[in-house]
């Protein structure tokens, strides 16, 4: 059994490719909005949707009164993830708040003992439950946010429990085509560890902003990510190259340039504003971790669309991972005003 639990421990680990299997809960950081998914997974500055404030929380506005949203990502292999997000506004002097909760099913798997006998099934799953709130600074356009977040796993028999927040800021200017985002993710500690080693949160800083084209109905979306950590980029066995007559193998590094545009995750919505809209995005280190030798595996690469029929709001992403599997999200809104 002991084998089988550290075999889940790293299959609890998967995420969206940026510095993955580090740390533990890194399904936090995984975008479960069809909307941000498609935008390439790390949107900063969406502040007419609901999901948002789940990933930048100064997002929070009193315009999300009463919106709920629901998503569900049919993720890789049999993973499935589910969220939800709700917004209220109290009144003008107290604000709005925000709450969400997501849930991450890795489905069912084989019990056995150390020499492989089986010995029946056991379930594997993540769960975060999180409360936001967002303050405008008085006379200015800056936007300052908060998540408080209580996170619960659980791989056969043991468990695990965290805590951690968000801070955002968003600077958002009147009559100005530019949103400016910042945040800090996943900020805490683990709690309770499965065993007896405790491990560290996947926090996740980023920047980033969006504009709007002049004369063409199209924003344009651009994040930095993973600011917390610069190299990103490793060597790749299967790049190395071997001397015939020494015998000796080269291992290639990656460029500075390579490692740099790692960071960057962008994206284009066209016509955002109006009933229906369409979406790309391209996250270059997924498609540098999920590439092969002699194939093109279009990875890194999210389409998507939405659609606004009076309080609806349905929206789609197709992210592609690999040859082998990809992802689609789905998500539906709701204003009940």
């Amino acid at each position: 059994m002991r084998v089988i639990f550290n075999i889940l421990i790293l299959i609890s680990f998967v995420t969206r490719g940026q510095v993955g299997g580090e740390n533990v809960y890194s399904f936090l950081n995984l975008p479960t909005s069809a909307r941000q998914a498609a935008l390439g997974g790390s949107t900063l500055t969406l502040t007419n949707e609901v999901n948002q404030p789940l990933w930048n929380p100064a997002t929070l506005s009193a315009e999300m009164d009463a919106q709920i949203a629901l998503n569900y990502v049919n993720f890789l292999s049999d993973i499935n993830y589910f969220s939800g997000s709700y917004a209220y506004h109290f009144n003008d002097h107290f604000g709005t708040m925000h709450t969400g909760i997501s849930y991450m099913n890795y489905g069912k798997f084989i019990a056995a003992d150390e020499e492989g006998v089986e010995t029946g099934t056991f379930k594997a799953y993540d769960m975060a439950l999180s409360v936001g709130y967002s303050y405008q600074v008085p006379y200015s356009d800056i936007h300052l946010g908060i998540n408080g977040k209580i996170i619960h796993s659980a791989i056969e028999t043991y468990h695990s429990l965290g805590a951690a927040v968000d801070l955002g800021v968003l600077y958002q200017p009147h009559n100005e085509p530019y949103v400016i985002g910042f945040t800090i993710r996943n900020a805490g500690l683990q709690i309770k560890s499965y065993e007896n080693t405790k491990e560290s949160l996947p926090l996740l800083i980023q920047f980033g902003w969006s504009y709007q084209l002049e004369h063409v109905p199209i924003r344009v979306y651009t994040t930095f990510d993973n600011l917390q950590k610069w190299k990103l980029a490793c060597s790749n066995p299967s790049e190395n190259t071997e001397d015939f007559v020494t015998g000796e193998t080269a291992v290639k590094e990656p460029s500075f340039f390579n490692n740099a545009l790692r960071h960057v995750v962008i994206g284009a919505e066209l016509f955002p504003d109006k009933g229906f809209n369409l979406r790309f995005g391209f996250n270059y280190q997924r498609a540098q971790e999920m590439k092969l030798q002699n194939a093109r595996t279009f990875g890194g690469i999210s389409l998507g669309f939405g659609l606004k029929v009076n309080r609806l709001n349905l929206n789609y992403a197709y992210n592609k991972y690999h040859l082998a599997s990809n992802s689609h999200n789905f998500s539906l809104g709701i204003n009940l005003n």
